[in-house]
């Protein structure tokens, strides 16, 4: 079978070195699960370093050219190929309740929505690493203070250690994208118990980015806050200057408007 030619409108792009391959599959710590899924596994460039792994590897793959390819090159791999979408499955139709790390060098256009997806299931997902566009990863590993600590810095890192590792450039992919790609590590906190309504949280933090030029006592406004609380020097910052702790301290601090309950 002929390799299978990537499509602009499901953001892909083929690594094709066989090194970087090797070294995202080594990522993996392989401590406390014994399943692996690979998102987006294209041609197999990663899949066939993580079936060398002690690990029991599952891939997802929505497109159906490169279904057909792996289940052409990659026979004892056949039967753990799910050719769904990522963002709209079921995994625990597959795993049940069973820890799994995910992994993948993950299409541009819905690698966002990849780490939103895998925060719904964390407790299921001890390890999460791949690859991003450059920007992204650094984006989910930034500190507070960062021009580029956002949304996905404060809710990933309010459940993962994040770590950004290597950088890669654009000339190892097929056809080279237009931009760096970043490879990094998440690590899900053990142990970790949000000490605020989970719910509200995500509003808190969403909220406040939106209107990131804003003060949180501006940006904060469809939020309740006590009297007691309005004149913390908090509500006086910015929200990228604000740690992950720090917003869970306003989380405890905030309630909806009845209007917006």
């Amino acid at each position: 079978m002929e390799k299978v030619k990537a499509k602009k409108f499901l953001g892909q792009h083929f690594l094709n070195d066989e090194s970087i391959a090797e070294r995202i599959a080594d990522t993996l710590s392989l401590k406390g699960y014994n399943t692996v899924l690979e998102i987006g596994p294209g041609m197999g460039v990663l899949t066939k370093y993580l079936l060398k792994k002690p690990v029991k590897t599952y891939v997802v793959e929505i497109d159906r050219e490169s279904v057909d390819y792996l289940k052409t090159h990659y026979l004892n791999l056949s039967e753990r190929i799910i050719a769904k979408d990522f963002l709209k499955y079921d995994f625990k139709e597959i795993f049940g309740q069973e820890p799994y790390a995910i992994i993948g060098n993950f299409p541009y256009n819905i690698s966002t929505q990849i780490v939103f997806r895998a925060l719904e299931n964390r407790i299921q997902v001890p390890e999460f690493s791949g690859m991003f566009q450059k920007e992204v990863a650094e984006r989910i590993c930034a500190k507070s203070g960062s021009k580029v600590y956002g949304i996905l810095s404060v809710l990933a890192q309010a459940f993962y250690h994040a770590e950004y590792l290597f950088t890669v450039d654009e000339h190892v992919f097929t056809p080279p994208p237009r931009v760096k790609s970043g490879v990094l590590r998440l690590t899900r906190k053990e142990n970790f118990t949000l000490p605020c309504d989970e719910k509200l949280f995500f509003t808190v933090v969403k909220t406040a980015f939106n209107q990131r030029r804003k003060t949180l006592r501006n940006s904060l406004k469809s939020l309740e806050i006590p009297e007691d609380f309005k004149a913390d020097k908090l509500l006086d910052l910015r929200p990228e200057q604000l740690s992950v702790e720090q917003f869970i301290q306003l989380t405890q601090k905030v309630t909806p408007h009845a209007t917006s309950i």
